[in-house]
């Protein structure tokens, strides 16, 4: 299993298109999708000539969706739909006008926070994107010199921590990169400042260059001088656990851990 595992990964790591095609072809979609596309589209101009609509079908306009009528009505990303719900209603119940986030995604958690406060949003990648209420700081959050210490009263980073040093997203190799992370995010904070982290937790293990998984009982330990208030998780079949209990996910294979700290 483990060795089936490896080859898929690799497959899908130098070839990101063979996935999609397996997931077109699965369930014979695409035959069954082109038949049906045909099919309503000869009612649709049956229709459309009989009733004389504003809307008549031209060939150059067409634009087939085969699949779409095999999808669920919604999905449920994993990890991180539980994730930017949890670390939104933290943010929202605390009250503050201004939160700081570190790397975590604009188009869900940033999205979803800037209805009520506005971001500060600092990633080691540029933002080309212009948004009412989000400011930008491009920076290496394993250095971060622009941020002042005892600075922020609500920071968040989401998914990301598990992340640094390893070049993914065009930041230096430091094999200590997710250390020098925690050290300057416990830096930036003031005392009494909130902070909602979450990354992948399990066996402890690297996964390179995608990212690192971490125990969380390393992950409560890397946060000397801080008290943690909550530990909740999206386990390995992507259902929310509030409250959980910390030993009995030491060992899950591809967890998400939601930590709430307090700096003491």
């Amino acid at each position: 299993m483990k060795a089936a595992r490896f080859i898929l990964l690799q497959i899908n790591g130098f070839f990101p298109f063979l996935y999609p095609a397996r997931h077109v072809f699965r369930n014979f979609n695409f035959l069954k999708g082109a038949f049906l596309y045909y099919k309503d589209l000869n009612k649709y101009i049956t229709q459309d000539r009989s009733q004389h609509t504003k809307f008549p079908f031209t060939l150059i306009n067409s634009y087939p969706i085969l699949f779409d009528r095999f999808e669920d009505a919604g999905e449920v990303p994993k990890h991180y739909f539980h994730m930017d719900l949890w670390a939104a209603r933290k943010v929202y119940k605390s009250g503050v006008k201004r939160h700081y986030d570190i790397g975590s995604r604009l188009d869900s958690f940033i999205s979803h926070c800037l209805v009520f406060c506005d971001i500060v949003m600092l990633d080691v990648r540029p933002l080309s994107y212009k948004i009412k209420g989000l400011n930008f700081i491009q920076t290496d959050a394993m250095r971060m010199k622009d941020i002042h210490s005892n600075s922020i009263q609500s920071l968040s980073t989401l998914h990301a921590i598990e992340h640094f040093g390893l070049g993914r997203y065009g930041d230096p190799i430091d094999v200590l990169g997710y250390k020098k992370a925690i050290d300057e995010i416990k830096r930036i904070i003031k005392q009494g400042g909130n902070l909602y982290f979450a990354t992948p937790i399990g066996r402890q293990r690297v996964e390179f260059n995608a990212h690192r998984v971490f125990n969380p009982k390393y992950i409560i330990s890397l946060f000397e001088g801080f008290t943690l208030k909550e530990f909740s998780i999206v386990d390995d079949n992507n259902d929310y656990i509030e409250n959980a209990d910390v030993d009995k996910f030491v060992k899950a294979n591809y967890s998400c851990g939601l930590f709430h700290f307090v700096k003491k």
